[in-house]
């Protein structure tokens, strides 16, 4: 852990220009990898949050330089740190491009409302006894999987059971955004919010538990 610490300390103040605080939404391995690629020229720092706040200084008086503690307040939940030297106006364009559609997963709040009609279903004849078992109203006739009643399948605003998700995974719903959010910006002592969510916030204990740390750079 100190090793660490020290690592990232020396990162953050010595070897880039710029440090940002960034969020992931809707992770997905296979699209971080892309993510990772096309930074090998940065580092990006993903894991465990607390042990990154300690090693920027969490307060005005351990902060390893100029209001770094800023930085450091916002680190909980999905969020990490990325250095770089790329300009500004190039890190802010390529991830506000950088956006895929993906599957959701339970737990996941719909983002629009899924009915299927009363009739067939174009899902090979072998997934039936598949489909009754997550709830769709289904038979078969004549070697066609046919809704016998129309079925609402999610709710727009409502969170996604483990059902749903799948569901909507063999119909093709791609209802979910992975994206890498730009919270806040640090450069030289200067301290920048990017997002509204990106304000500085105390991060709670629980936010810091035994996650693998992961320079998202050398994996």
């Amino acid at each position: 852990k100190q090793w660490y610490q020290r690592r990232v300390a020396i990162t953050a103040g010595d070897k880039y220009a710029h440090l940002y605080l960034i969020e992931v939404h809707n992770e997905r391995n296979n699209l971080l990898k892309e993510i990772r690629e096309s930074w090998k020229h940065s580092r990006i720092f993903l894991g465990r949050n607390k042990v990154m706040a300690l090693s920027i200084g969490r307060t005005m008086e351990s902060e390893y330089k100029k209001d770094l503690h800023k930085i450091s307040k916002g680190l909980h939940g999905k969020r990490g740190l990325l250095f770089t030297n790329e300009k500004v106006e190039e890190v802010k364009e390529y991830f506000k491009s950088h956006k895929k559609l993906c599957f959701a997963r339970s737990g996941s709040v719909a983002t629009e409302t899924v009915v299927l009609p009363e009739g067939p279903l174009d899902l090979p004849h072998s997934m039936e006894p598949h489909l009754r078992q997550l709830g769709l109203p289904t038979k078969l006739k004549d070697g066609v999987i046919v809704l016998n009643q129309e079925h609402t399948v999610c709710t727009a605003g409502q969170a996604l059971s483990t059902q749903e998700a799948v569901i909507l995974k063999h119909l093709g719903n791609s209802m979910a955004e992975f994206n890498i959010e730009l919270m806040s910006h640090w450069s030289d002592g200067a301290f920048t919010v990017l997002s509204e969510s990106g304000t500085a916030m105390d991060a709670a204990d629980d936010d810091f538990g035994d996650e693998v740390i992961e320079d998202a750079n050398e994996n």
